[in-house]
C-alpha cells in the first residue's frame, strides 16, 4: 500500500508554522490535507488493516517539514518503503533561497537524507529519495497549481515565475539532490544497513494518434519530457535528445563534477502509473491549445476518431488502459537494460459522488486492478530479446490507496481507497475491492512467485 504524509496524516499545526509545508488554495472543493485521514492518531488501525489485507509492503514519506518518526516492527510482517521527500518542503527554505530553484538546497536534502540514514535504516530497506519530481516541477514551477505557486504566461497567471526556465532549473537540482544522497548512502550506510535506494518518478503511456512518422516522433517526445526527463541523465548520464534540441539553452547541463557524481545511479526505479493518452504532433501541425504542451510541441489526448483510449475516471485523462502498464515497463526495461522496478502507485479514480452503498460496491476499482495486474505479469514472462532473455525485473507493486485521501487539487472529490473514510467520524469501512485483493495476495501462485505487493499511504 502507498500513502503521503500530508495528505492522511493530520496533526499538521502541531509543528512551529516556520516549517510548515503550505498546501493551501487551488483545491476543487475547498478542502486541506489539515485532518485528512488522521493516520497520525490512528497508524496502528490502518496497520492493522493492512495486516488483515494480507500486503507485506507499506510505501509512505517521511516529512521533510518535521522529520516524523514511524514505528514499524518486524513482528507485524510488513516491510516499510520510505519516501525521503515527497513534495513538502520546509517553508525556511523557500523563504531563505527559493528551495529547489538555487544550488544550495542539494547541500541541505544530503543532510536531510543522511539523518533519516542514521535514524531509521536499521529498520528501513528499500528507500526512494523523490517521489515524482516530474510531476511536481510541472505543478509547482510551470503550471503554478503545486506550492510555491510559480508561472508566467501561457501557463498560468501567477504573481511570480518564469515557466520556460524554472521548471528545468528545479528538476536540475532535484536530480542533484537525488545524487547527494545515494552517494551519501552509498559511502556510509548501504553496506552495513543492507538496504536499497532509488527514486520515484510517475509516467503514463503515450501511443501516436496516427501512424505517421511525426506523430510517432511526438509519442516518444512526450516520453521525453516525462518519463526520460529524470531517468536519462541518472543512468545515462544527459538529458534526452529531444529535450536538448528543442529547449536549447533553457535546459540547464551538468558539470564534469556533478557527472561524476551521477555515477552513483539505482538500484531501482519507481513507476507511478495510472494511465495512457494518445499523442498528436503540434511541431509540424497546428493543435487546439487544449491539451496542447507548448515545449513538447504536442498534444496529449483520450480521443482518436471520436472514440476514447479507455474507459474514462473521476479524474481528467486518466483512462483505463491496462496495456499501457505492460507497455511502459517494456520500454523501461529495454532502454535501461532490465534495472529493478517497482510499481510504486497504480489506482483507480473513484468519483466521490453517490450513496454509501455505491461508494463500498466498487466493482469499477476491481476490474481496474485486475486488468492492470494481467498486463503486468505479462511484462515479468514476457521473453523480449536476447539481450535480456527473460520479463521484466519487477519486484513489486503498490496499490493506491489503502485508505481515501486528500488528493492535492482535487480534495476529497476524488476517492483512491480500497478503504472508505468518513471524514467527519474518521471511521474506514472495507469497500468490496479489499475482499478481492485479499484474496489475489493470498492466493498460492502469487506467494511463490512475487517478493512485494503492497499499498502505499
Amino acid at each position: 500500500m502507498s500513502s503521503h504524509m500530508y495528505q492522511v496524516i493530520k496533526a499538521i499545526r502541531k509543528i512551529d508554522s516556520k516549517v510548515l509545508p503550505i498546501y493551501y488554495g487551488n483545491i476543487e472543493d475547498g478542502g486541506n490535507g489539515d485532518i485528512a485521514d488522521d493516520h497520525y492518531h490512528r497508524f496502528m488501525e490502518d496497520i492493522n488493516l493492512m495486516q488483515e489485507l494480507g500486503v507485506n509492503s507499506y510505501r509512505f514519506s517521511i516529512s521533510w517539514s518535521r522529520v516524523l518518526p514511524s514505528e514499524f516492527s518486524g513482528s507485524i510482517g510488513i516491510q516499510p518503503f520510505v519516501t525521503i521527500n515527497h513534495f513538502d518542503i520546509p517553508q525556511e527554505l523557500e523563504d531563505r533561497y527559493g528551495s529547489w530553484l538555487s544550488t544550495h538546497i542539494q547541500e541541505d536534502f544530503g543532510y536531510f537524507a543522511e539523518v533519516c540514514f542514521r535514524e531509521f535504516g536499521d529498520r528501513v530497506k528499500l528507500w526512494s529519495t523523490l517521489n515524482e519530481p516530474n510531476l511536481f516541477a510541472r505543478f509547482a514551477y510551470r503550471d503554478g497549481t503545486f506550492p510555491p505557486g510559480r508561472c508566467s504566461e501561457p501557463c498560468g497567471n501567477c504573481h511570480t515565475g518564469d515557466s520556460k526556465t524554472e521548471p528545468y532549473r528545479a528538476v536540475h537540482n532535484m536530480i542533484l539532490s537525488h545524487a547527494v544522497a545515494v552517494d551519501i548512502y552509498r559511502k556510509k550506510y548501504q553496506v552495513k544497513q543492507g538496504g536499497s535506494i532509488g527514486i520515484v518518478v510517475t509516467s503514463k503511456w503515450y501511443e501516436p494518434l496516427t501512424n505517421s512518422t511525426d506523430d510517432c516522433l511526438a509519442a516518444e517526445r512526450a516520453l521525453s519530457f516525462e518519463l526520460l526527463w529524470i531517468l536519462d541523465p541518472i543512468l545515462l548520464g544527459a538529458y534526452p535528445q529531444p529535450m536538448v534540441e528543442i529547449l536549447g539553452s533553457r535546459l540547464p547541463s551538468f558539470t564534469s563534477e556533478e557527472k561524476k557524481l551521477l555515477q552513483s545511479k539505482l538500484d531501482f526505479i519507481g513507476i507511478n502509473h495510472y494511465a495512457s493518452n494518445y499523442v498528436e504532433d503540434c511541431m509540424f501541425s497546428s493543435c487546439d491549445l487544449d491539451g496542447y504542451d507548448f515545449d513538447a510541441l504536442l498534444l496529449k489526448t483520450g480521443y482518436r476518431n471520436g472514440m476514447l483510449i479507455g474507459d474514462p475516471t473521476a479524474m481528467p485523462t486518466f483512462y483505463v488502459v491496462p496495456r499501457g502498464i505492460e507497455n511502459l515497463v517494456l520500454y523501461i526495461m529495454e532502454r535501461y537494460k532490465n534495472i529493478p522496478m517497482y510499481i510504486t502507485e497504480n489506482g483507480y479514480a473513484q468519483e466521490s459522488k453517490g450513496t454509501y452503498e455505491e461508494l463500498l460496491n466498487d466493482t469499477q476499482r476491481i476490474k481496474f486492478m485486475s486488468s492492470y495486474l494481467k498486463f503486468l505479469h505479462s511484462a515479468m514472462r514476457f521473453m523480449v530479446s536476447s539481450m535480456h532473455g527473460k520479463g521484466a525485473d519487477v519486484r513489486g507493486y503498490f496499490c493506491w490507496s489503502l485508505l481515501d485521501n486528500f488528493e492535492w487539487a482535487h480534495g476529497y472529490t476524488v476517492k483512491f481507497g480500497l478503504y472508505h473514510v468518513d471524514f467527519q467520524m474518521l471511521r474506514r469501512t472495507a469497500k468490496l475491492s479489499v475482499n478481492w485483493y485479499k484474496k489475489f495476495l493470498s492466493s498460492e501462485k502469487l506467494q511463490t512467485k512475487t517478493k512485494t505487493l503492497g499499498f502505499e499511504v
